[in-house]
Formats: structure tokens, C-alpha cells, sequence
């Protein structure tokens, strides 16, 4: 593979290159599927040309314009656009593809909630993560199989990460499109205040599926393909079974990842105002009423911890997410909550 694109100028991985974190070459990828690698706050996504042109996950909304250009580079045009599941960095690009023609997809328990416009949608207000208004036209369920490119690949239900939460499998190369399940370094974070006390272990029990297949390539929304896909899972289920072991634990997690990506896609946050706005956000109040917490505290914590570790840095008086990321144009932000959103017409 080759390494990350820079944000002036983005490209594919290709099968024959190498991982940045490796000497060592992942599983070759086939000739008829392209691969792009993107940092944060983008989703990795996968081109598949053919007789219908699919596109796996589009990135962040402030990104669109630029998946966009990138698809048009290289087919002209998408037929149909699958989503792993609805967080703001696999859905940003669909009301733009949407808008030029493709289908949207994805699990069954989103779809609905997307088609009856349920504020909740994508967690955005939640997450405080802007995704510009879509609809879905496929509803998708364990077991269905989808012709994508030239290609068969079957829908596997992974819920944990969100409900809907979905892999993809083309059994005769053995890929596996796996979402934020896992990647080479981590596994999804889980919303043990909006999905219940049980979402870690439900995490672990769709790992266990996923290492049930025995996939040759492991394809991840984040990160490098894995060169050792066996040893990958292998370790995915080891830090799942800590999420599910440790509930406190796991609601670090998820505060850590999601003030990691506010960070991000806001070009840092003053460092006199970043409590005041964690004190604003929904996810923190959450978190610190599972932590038996006041989120004054709990923001006061999750700043200093953070800076300890050097997740976060501080900057010309700004505090910044230390992971590679691409910056995001502000007025790219400035999209409506799904509260907002205009009515469905497949939910109407």
C-alpha cells in the first residue's frame, strides 16, 4: 500500500505497495477494487467499477467535494454508495453523490431512522458532528447479497459500534470491508449511553463472527490494511473483551475518541473555551452520569489526561487533536442537525 495521502493531494493505495507501519507487504488487494487510505477525519474508502459502480463509505462532509473529484477521476460516476454505518466520517460525502445521481445504502435499523428523519440521526447532534441531510434508498440486512462492481459480496450484521453497523464479504477473494469494527490498532468505541450497558459485549459477539470467516484481507475504515489478518482479529477480540470488562473503562474511551475528532474537524478548540464547550455537549453530560461524575469535573479531567499522553496539543493558545488529520473548512460545518433535516420522501 502506499502511504496516507496528504491532504493537497490525495491518491488510491495500490495492491503493490507497502504498509507505512510495515516492512512487511499486506495481502494483495484485486485488480478490479480500489483502495484510498485517508486520515482523519475521513473514513478509508473503496471504489468497486463495474457493471454497478459502488462506493464503500464518502468521507467527512467537509471532505465532499474532494471524494467526489476523486470518484470522478476514476469512474465518471457511482451507481450506489454503501455505508458501514452513519457516523459524520462515512456519510458526508452521500448528499453530494446523492445529489448526482447514486443510491444510498445501508443497515436496516439506520435506514428507518433516516426515513422517518429521527433527530437522533447518525448521532450527530449527539456527537456534535455536522452530516449534510441524505435519504436512504436500500435498507440492508444480515445474509443479503448486493452485486457491487462485477462483484457478489454479502452483508454481515457487526451492530456494537451503532446498531446498524455492518460488514461487507466477497467470499471468493475473501475480502471483508469490516467499518470501525476493528482496525490494525483498535476497535470501535461503543455508546454504552445511547445503546445500552450491553453495547461493548454486543461489539464482541460481531468480532467473533467476523474472525468466523477467515478473511484474507482485512479492509478497515481507518488505517492501513492489516498485514496479518489472523494476528489483527486475534488482538480486535482481546481489546473488545477489556470493553466489555471494564464499563468505566469503555466510556473513556469513547470521550477520549470523541473530543480526539471535535478537536479535528474544528481546527483545535481555544484552550479558554474548551471546557465551557465539553460543558455544552451531550456525550460529555452522558459520560459523566455513567461515571457518577459532574462534567465540570469530567471535562477538567478528560483536557489534562489528554494533554498528559499527548492526544492533545496546545498550540498558538489552541488546543489540538495530535493524530495526522486534514483540516476542514469552517463553513463546511455549517450544515443542519437531522432535527432540521427536510422530509424524507421514502419516509413520507
Amino acid at each position: 500500500m502506499s502511504s496516507r495521502p496528504t491532504p493537497a493531494s490525495p491518491s488510491p493505495a495500490s495492491a503493490s505497495s507497502t504498509s507505512p507501519s510495515s516492512s512487511q507487504a499486506p495481502p494483495a488487494l484485486p485488480s478490479w477494487l480500489t483502495w484510498w487510505q485517508r486520515p482523519f477525519p475521513d473514513a478509508n474508502t473503496l471504489l468497486l467499477p463495474g457493471r454497478q459502480t459502488a462506493l464503500v463509505d464518502t468521507g467527512f462532509v467537509g471532505h465532499a467535494e474532494e471524494t467526489a473529484a476523486w470518484v470522478r477521476s476514476r469512474t465518471g460516476h457511482v451507481d450506489l454508495v454503501v455505508n458501514t454505518h452513519w457516523h459524520s466520517d462515512h456519510v458526508g460525502g452521500n448528499a453530494l453523490l446523492q445529489a448526482r445521481g447514486a443510491g444510498i445504502a445501508a443497515g436496516a435499523p439506520e435506514a428507518d431512522a433516516i426515513s422517518r428523519r429521527d433527530p437522533g440521526c447518525c448521532s450527530a447532534e449527539w456527537l456534535d458532528q455536522p452530516v449534510a441531510p441524505y435519504t436512504v434508498d436500500l435498507a440492508l440486512d444480515d445474509g443479503q447479497v448486493l452485486r457491487l462492481g462485477d462483484a457478489d459480496w454479502e452483508v454481515v450484521r457487526t451492530p456494537g459500534h451503532t446498531p446498524g453497523h455492518l460488514a461487507l464479504w466477497e467470499p471468493e477473494e475473501r475480502l471483508l470491508v469490516v467499518g470501525d469494527a476493528l482496525s490494525d490498532y483498535d476497535v470501535g468505541w461503543v455508546n454504552l449511553a445511547l445503546d445500552g450497558p450491553d453495547a461493548a459485549a454486543t461489539a464482541l459477539a460481531s468480532l467473533k463472527r467476523l474472525v468466523d470467516l477467515a478473511p484474507r484481507v482485512i479492509l478497515p475504515s481507518h488505517g492501513p490494511v492489516p498485514v496479518d489478518p489472523g494476528a489483527t482479529l486475534g488482538a480486535a477480540l482481546r481489546r473488545a473483551q477489556r470493553l466489555v470488562d471494564d464499563p468505566e473503562g469503555a466510556v473513556w474511551y469513547g470521550a477520549r475518541r470523541i473530543f480526539a475528532f471535535a478537536l479535528m474537524i474544528r481546527g483545535g478548540v481555544p484552550a479558554d473555551e474548551v471546557e465551557a464547550y465539553l460543558h455544552a455537549r451531550a456525550w460529555l453530560t452522558d459520560a459523566a452520569r455513567l461515571l457518577a461524575r459532574t462534567p465540570e469535573d469530567l471535562a477538567e479531567e478528560l483536557v489534562a489526561t489528554m494533554l498528559r499522553s499527548g492526544a492533545v496539543v496546545r498550540r498558538d493558545d489552541r488546543l489540538h487533536a495530535a493524530a495526522d488529520h486534514t483540516p476542514v473548512r469552517p463553513e463546511a460545518l455549517r450544515v443542519p442537525y437531522p432535527r432540521a433535516w427536510p422530509a424524507s420522501a421514502r419516509g413520507a
